[in-house]
């Protein structure tokens, strides 16, 4: 009898995936929670993956059907398998190559698969018939070593696809601009000019947040610059938002006569970007340029891994109660959600182009998973309070949305090895062909919208972060122009 392949084993402490070496400080990762130690699927999955192997060989003769009837066919068959489990050598190694002797790997995606066994002159009729209906056990070993596989993958082969895909042009690092004109700003100098309109974007579920982008707009009003908040539904879809935000941007140039500059948060760059994709016919003599400000723009880990089956939504219902919460609760539409996944935006993106002519403009951040995090709170919204007398006093309501980016942080950093905000990973949110802004300086997903209680007066707030991230598109936009009239366009 062939014995059980001998599979060495080794425990491992690693994350699920191999975190890249440039992610931590002097070798440290600060988490805000103890240290754990993850066992490793990827080795679990393959051990099991070479059992299944040869237990599916045990039951080899079963799965063998002869087109000739003939029983001396099926001894030699029989003999041809003693013999190869016979030969002599009892490591995992003749074991694993005795099992692929008889018969190909099969894939779970095929209906029916018919491989040749033996010696083709001598079993012409002997083919191994995989049935995907579960009548034998290769199609369900097969099943459940695919789906361990893609619930250990998830999103690592799909993070940063972007830098990878051909074709796409290089990025263009703008840090150092940015800085100086940040600092610029922060000493009183404004450039931004009156001449333009400036639409801000806001992401998912920003019609729930009464305070979204607010100080943005409060801060341009100041400086005397026409700002505003585009009213579309945030939890509508994408090419839903983009023609909404086409319909917008063309009401607003009907009626000033300027250029509009726009400035997408998350879920917003996404919708304006896919805007200008679609419409950039109508809307090219209309809009000066597009900043994204930590959009997801080749999709995110949180969406797919959430909604792709064999992932987290399916052991803890979080899929359901996600489909509730959107399209129940809040009555939004769940492709809102699903065009944010890495599959959704690769079909998008590979049929609609940005054009090359519009200037723009990439910032991310990275969210911080230091303990301090856990103190800072940020303010969302505003409680009126009723007095005897005079006006009603407003009591600020704030959230510890610093804390929840860091656990998601976290989370993406040791199972993926990527730097992100708390929601979109640094690499999915560079456009291909953009200015990219790479800050040093720890952000968070919400900080760029709703200020915070802790923030420190001698940095920039998001106000000043959004108008530096304009200043910058605007001179961008100038030297495309120059470039274009250089070449006779």
């Amino acid at each position: 009898m062939a014995q059980s392949p001998n599979i060495q084993r080794t425990d491992s402490n690693t994350p699920l995936l191999g975190q890249r070496n440039e992610l931590t400080n002097d070798g440290l990762v600060p988490q805000i929670f103890s240290s754990v130690s993850v066992p490793s699927l990827t080795d679990a999955a393959a051990y099991l993956s070479q059992t299944t192997s040869f237990l599916t060989g045990c039951f080899y003769d079963y799965s063998v059907e002869h087109s000739s009837g003939d029983p001396s066919a099926s001894s030699a068959v029989h003999a041809q398998e003693l013999a190869a489990f016979a030969s002599g050598e009892t490591g995992a190694s003749s074991s694993t190559s005795a099992l692929q002797t008889s018969y190909e790997p099969l894939s779970s995606n095929e209906g029916i698969t018919e491989n040749s066994v033996g010696d083709s002159s001598r079993n012409a009729g002997a083919i191994v018939r995989s049935n995907p209906s579960g009548l034998t056990g290769i199609p369900l070993f097969q099943s459940l070593i695919d789906r361990a596989r893609r619930t250990v993958r998830g999103s690592a082969d799909d993070i940063g696809w972007l830098e990878r895909a051909p074709g796409m042009p290089p990025v263009e690092d703008g840090t150092e601009r940015f800085n100086e004109i940040l600092d610029e700003i922060k000493h009183g100098v404004h450039r931004l000019p009156n001449s333009m309109i400036y639409l801000l974007i806001p992401g998912l579920f920003s019609n729930h947040g009464p305070l979204y982008f607010v100080n943005t707009k409060a801060s341009f009003s100041k400086m005397g610059l026409t700002c505003h908040i585009a009213k579309i539904h945030s939890e509508a879809s994408v090419e839903k938002n983009a023609r909404e935000l086409k319909e917008y941007i063309e009401e607003i140039y009907w009626g000033s006569k300027k250029r509009v500059l726009l400035l997408g948060h998350s879920k917003g760059g996404v919708d304006a970007a896919a805007a200008l994709s679609l419409y950039w016919s109508d809307l090219k003599d209309k809009v000066a340029g597009l900043a994204l400000a930590q959009s997801p723009y080749g999709g995110t880990p949180i969406a797919s891994d959430l909604l792709r089956e064999g992932q987290l939504g399916d052991y803890v219902n979080l899929r359901k109660l996600t489909e509730i919460l959107i399209c129940k609760v809040i009555k939004g539409d769940m492709r809102a959600l699903e065009d944010l996944t890495y599959e959704r935006r690769r079909e998008f993106l590979m049929e609609h182009h940005l054009p090359d002519e519009v200037p723009i403009v990439s910032f991310h951040t990275e969210a911080s998973i230091s303990p301090a995090v856990l103190a800072t709170l940020s303010h969302v919204a505003h409680a009126e309070l009723p007095t005897v007398a005079g006006e009603p006093k407003k009591l600020p309501v704030v959230m510890p949305l610093g804390a929840a980016m860091a656990a998601c942080a976290q989370l993406l950093q040791v199972r993926y090895g990527e730097k992100s905000d708390g929601l979109v990973t640094c690499r999915d949110a560079e456009v291909p062909g953009s200015v990219v802004v790479r800050p040093k300086r720890k952000l968070d997903h919400a900080w760029m919208v709703y200020s915070s209680l802790n923030d420190d007066p001698k940095e920039g707030d998001a106000s000043q972060v959004c108008e530096a991230l304009l200043y910058l598109l605007v001179e961008l936009g100038q030297k495309k122009r120059q470039e274009l009239e250089r070449k006779g366009k």
